[in-house]
């Protein structure tokens, strides 16, 4: 009697262990199917060739048949998880170029031929840069610094150039939050000469800026506390470096005021595209002037001016966007911008950077997604060189789930870009 009870549970015993066996083996199958490189979130960095590859979700039927019921096609190269507003684009390659000798945001970029000024902005909250750096694209290297005049602003500027002279528009002077100066200038690169402008009647923080038939526009902007949005349009007559007249001319105001806009001059046309209303302010009492959050509206809106001098509003853009006032080039007949902000995350109401390159086609007024950054990033610095985009410096995002700013870099990147007229 005593061995047959032992006979029955060694038995049982078996039976328990070769369940327990299998349970295993099956748990191991699931955890590595939904572990597969095809569902996960990653980039591949290729360090040899310095490009990134940001590979394509693999989607399952359900996915495929509730987007062409939507009419929408995630083509995206990026996997988008909690992200918030990013648009479907296809992959581009990028090659990472030298990096810029400091990082910057909200700075300022102009190109003039094959090379890239790159003014002032950030370091980092307490460290603004005063001095330029310039990047030319023939040889792919960084050289020729130099530095600005005391009372030029460091950050949020207006600037536009003529082929020659650059000319400087306000901004804020000093680091955190502190207010915006009236001051302009204008820089002769090819001796690298300051001379003043008269001052604009009253501050303006980034306020859009452009040379449009022979006159200098300054729009919009942010009045002395950052938030509160200008609507006030004036112009000076330039020209060759100079004030053609003592006092700015009043024009017609801007429908929406605000910073941040990308402004563009193009088949003798002005266009204001993007940007937002309100910004950081000073904290009340703060003798560092220490950045206080306040409500942010970013917008979709695009205007433009011709020959009636009235402003007219045009096809908005995908997504609101914002932080984009040097992150643009021309390409035939074609506005391309690059990166910015949008509307904060309904959920974590965290700021949320952009990650596409958007076109704005001018003979068919539409816009369209066509590549995607290899990561997302406002107030970059934009150039376009015998058939290649390049972008510079900025905020770039926290990660490829994490749509939010992190890092202040001076990365310069590169993508072969064709485009039909």
């Amino acid at each position: 009697m005593v061995r047959a009870s032992v006979k029955v549970g060694s038995a049982k015993l078996v039976v328990i262990c070769v369940g327990l066996l299998g349970f295993a083996l099956i748990a191991d199958f699931l955890w590595a199917s939904s572990s597969s490189p095809s569902s996960s979130s990653f980039s591949v960095f290729d360090s040899k060739a310095s490009t990134i590859i940001v590979p394509t979700k693999e989607k399952n039927k359900k996915e495929k048949e509730k987007e062409k019921k939507n009419g929408s096609s995630s083509s995206s190269g990026r996997l988008l998880a909690d992200a918030y507003a990013d648009l479907a684009g296809p992959q581009l390659n990028w090659e990472k170029m030298e990096t810029s000798p400091v990082p910057r945001l909200d700075g300022a970029a102009i190109q003039i031929r094959n090379r890239l000024f790159v003014f002032a902005g950030y370091g980092t909250i307490d460290l603004v840069h005063s001095h330029v750096d310039i990047y030319n694209f023939d040889d792919g290297t960084w050289g020729g610094r130099f530095d600005m005049p005391k009372e030029m602003a460091h950050s949020h500027l207006g600037m536009v150039t003529d082929g020659r002279y650059i000319y400087i528009v306000t901004g804020q002077y000093g680091p955190q939050c502190r207010g915006p100066t009236a001051r302009n200038f204008v820089l002769d690169t090819e001796t690298k000469q300051w001379k003043d402008l008269p001052s604009l009647p009253v501050p303006r923080y980034a306020p859009a800026t452009q040379l449009w038939r022979g006159r200098l526009h300054v729009m919009g902007g942010s009045k002395e506390n950052r938030h509160t949005p200008g609507l006030e349009h004036w112009s000076l007559a330039v020209k060759d470096g100079k004030a053609l007249e003592k006092e700015w001319r009043s024009e017609i105001p801007i429908p929406r005021g605000g910073p941040h806009r990308a402004c563009v001059v193009a088949n003798d046309r002005l266009y204001v595209i993007g940007g937002q209303e309100g910004d950081f302010m000073a904290k009340p009492g703060s003798p560092i002037f220490k950045c206080s959050r306040r409500m942010e509206v970013v917008y979709t809106d695009v205007y433009m001016l011709d020959d009636e001098m009235k402003w007219k509003t045009l096809p908005p853009m995908p997504k609101p966007n914002s932080h984009i006032e040097f992150a643009w080039a021309l390409v035939n007949n074609s506005i391309v911008i690059v990166g910015g902000t949008t509307e904060k995350h309904p959920e974590t109401k965290k700021m949320v950077l952009n990650g596409e390159v958007l076109q704005f086609n001018l003979n068919t007024l539409k816009w369209s997604v066509i590549g995607k950054l290899p990561y997302r990033v406002k107030t970059t610095l934009v150039g376009f060189w015998k058939g290649w985009l390049y972008f510079t410096s900025g905020q770039r995002d926290k990660g490829p789930d994490d749509p939010s700013p992190k890092k202040v870099i001076g990365d310069m990147w590169r993508t072969k870009l064709k485009l039909n007229e």
